[in-house]
């Protein structure tokens, strides 16, 4: 083996999932890979260009941008990129041009697919589920609970044609299943054009009963066949409303329009209908299709990191499209500014359940004069979010507060105060701080700031101990006896709350690994990812906390996409009793290791001493 080969192969054993291959395999794969240098600035492939394989880097910076030329994230050392591409059509799914000088590693899209074949690992990490193909949704796949978009709508055999046209009207639906009363059998299906061509045409009372009228024994499938059975039986049978019965019992609609819809949400759609739209309004109408974007992810087995990125992506493209508003309606800005996310869009880790949390950062060389053009953009921009369904940030962190909208100046005053100042409110702005990530704008103005930041408050023995003190304030639910400690009263008693007592205590964690090792990425899973790589943590300890978080993620989302199936708005929370005992058992351990990792930084004399 040559000294490159060696080299590139000792790199591989610290790059997650390569660090899951037995040495022989390593070797191989470090003998594919095609490495290249790139100047800052340099093109590395364009979006829809074909792709030779995917890369690595090695060193220096890359960012990722969208089809318009938006920044969507930037990469550093160790992060992978372009599979999307590969896992598609071939196709870059996005371009990537080098922000620094960088060396990277390619790894042909033959090499990279025997690895998903291979091993689980490959899979799990890029995305990838054995029962969908690459990272796209495909109806004839799933299953038809999967498709099912509402829980049932139906009606008695004695209801009125009049009652059941005011059901579909109030329930926006186009059919109902009749059922025989208590046994919810299914007798027959009335849809509006029965109404229309049997009663309305034919001049019949509208007290008629429906089963004079309806279709009786209806062709119907169970909720276990897939939509390729969908699709060849309301092609065979020219129908636009296929029922859905399990051992008899009417269990929900299948429609043209669901399988339209489903088709028709997907990121990419709804970011270029986003970016295309002409004012708020029609965004707001394109925004109320993402939870059943989320429903569709979740149904075609997407890990929850793509699908939190895909749904954060949307509310980036979103924030975006505003600030070009408040542009086109306020005039160029004045000086240099940079709008920036936290929370949970700052990591990339959005759900069904988001709120607006924001910030501006402002050249030094504003002028007094020209602040109320910054105040201008920022009440647009957050007023539009908020029209959007992002709404209004509860605690006020948001842009349009004069304290969240400051000259550069300013906001390194605050990092420094926070991170000398041991408050309880200090802690707190830290935490969320740290999370920031360039939404538009310049983005240079946050990244010195926060290399700067990163690196005094990891010399800060004290501030560090204070974080971590913070980050142990959320527990995860364990209960007495292989139980769960849940909600005690209110409208969610005997639930879990899979946010604050779920994700949120790996959040805190990774976010304290990563001011450990002075670590850039944001994103929870990246920063657990770059920890076990660095060695802040082992790597069994990295490997045991990311599947946790993995399930843990997981579990939440498929929770709030059963949620909206049912017509309801997502919450976080989640009642083990709707958990099969597999689940619950998994769920419980995932949640051990959480306490466990919690417990090894609490005892951590090296940081407290």
């Amino acid at each position: 083996m040559t000294d490159t080969a060696a080299l590139l192969t000792t790199f591989l054993e610290t790059v997650h999932p390569y660090d899951n291959l037995d040495q022989r395999e390593l070797q191989t794969v470090a003998a594919s890979l095609v490495r290249s240098t790139h100047g800052a600035g340099d093109l590395i492939y364009q979006y829809n260009q074909p792709l030779e394989g995917i890369y690595i880097i090695e060193s220096g910076v890359i960012d990722i941008l969208d089809s318009q030329g938006a920044r969507v994230t930037r990469l550093f050392s160790r992060n992978s990129f372009g599979e999307r591409g590969i896992l598609r059509d071939g196709f870059a799914a996005t371009t990537a041009r080098a922000s620094k000088p960088a060396t990277l590693l390619m790894l042909p899209a033959t090499q990279f697919r025997k690895l998903l074949k291979k091993y689980p690992a490959f899979e799990r990490f890029f995305g990838v589920s054995r029962h969908t193909e690459g990272r796209t949704a495909d109806i004839a796949s799933l299953s038809v609970s999967d498709l099912i978009a509402r829980s049932p709508v139906s009606c008695g055999p004695d209801t009125s044609a009049a009652q059941a046209a005011r059901l579909m009207r109030d329930a926006q639906v186009s059919s109902l299943g009749v059922v025989e009363p208590g046994t919810e059998c299914l007798l027959g299906v009335i849809t509006v054009r029965d109404l229309a061509n049997r009663v309305l045409a034919e001049g019949l009372n509208p007290a008629t009963p429906v089963t004079h009228v309806m279709s009786r024994s209806p062709v119907s499938l169970p909720s276990s066949a897939l939509g390729a059975d969908v699709l060849h039986l309301m092609l065979e049978k020219r129908i636009g409303h296929l029922p859905i019965v399990d051992n008899g019992r009417f269990a929900g609609m299948i429609t043209q329009t669901d399988l339209t819809r489903f088709q028709a949400v997907s990121a990419t759609r709804l970011a270029r209908d986003i970016a295309a739209a002409p004012d708020i309004s029609a965004m707001a109408t394109i925004t109320a299709r993402i939870p059943q974007m989320l429903v569709q992810l979740v149904s075609s087995h997407q890990s929850h990191e793509s699908v939190t990125r895909m749904i954060t992506d949307m509310t980036d493209a979103v924030t975006r499209r505003l600030l070009t508003m408040a542009e086109d309606r306020l005039g160029p800005p004045p000086v240099p500014y940079a709008w920036l996310a936290c929370g949970s869009q700052g990591r990339q880790e959005q759900t069904g359940v988001s709120d607006q949390d924001n910030c501006l950062f402002i050249d030094d060389s504003l002028p007094e004069h020209d602040q109320p053009w910054f105040e201008q953009l920022a009440r647009f921009v957050c007023d539009g979010l908020n029209a959007c369904g992002y709404v209004y940030c509860p605690g006020d962190m948001m842009a349009t507060a004069q304290r969240w909208r400051q000259p550069l100046h300013v906001w390194r005053h605050y990092f420094r105060t926070w991170a000398t100042h041991h408050t309880p409110e200090s802690q707190m702005l830290a935490s969320v701080m740290f999370d920031l990530r360039p939404i538009g704008g310049t983005a240079s103005l946050h990244e010195q700031l926060i290399a700067e930041t990163l690196e005094m408050a990891s010399k800060n023995s004290i501030f560090v101990a204070h974080m971590i003190a913070n980050s142990l304030k959320h527990t995860p639910p364990l209960g007495l006896i292989r139980g769960f400690s849940t909600l005690r009263s209110g409208e969610y008693r005997n639930h879990i709350d899979m946010k604050l007592n779920g994700v949120i205590p790996v959040v805190d964690l990774a976010r304290v690994y990563a001011l450990q090792g002075r670590l850039m990425p944001v994103n929870t899973r990246a920063r657990l990812l770059a920890a076990g790589a660095a060695g802040i943590i082992s790597d069994s300890g990295a490997r045991d906390l990311i599947d946790a978080y993995d399930l843990i993620a997981t579990l939440r989302l498929e929770n709030q996409a059963r949620q909206v199936r049912a017509g309801r708005k997502p919450v976080n929370y989640l009642a083990p009793a709707d958990l099969s005992d597999f689940e619950r058992n998994h769920l419980r351990d995932a949640f051990v290791v959480v306490r466990t990792m919690q417990s090894a930084l609490g005892h951590d004399k090296r940081i407290l001493r």
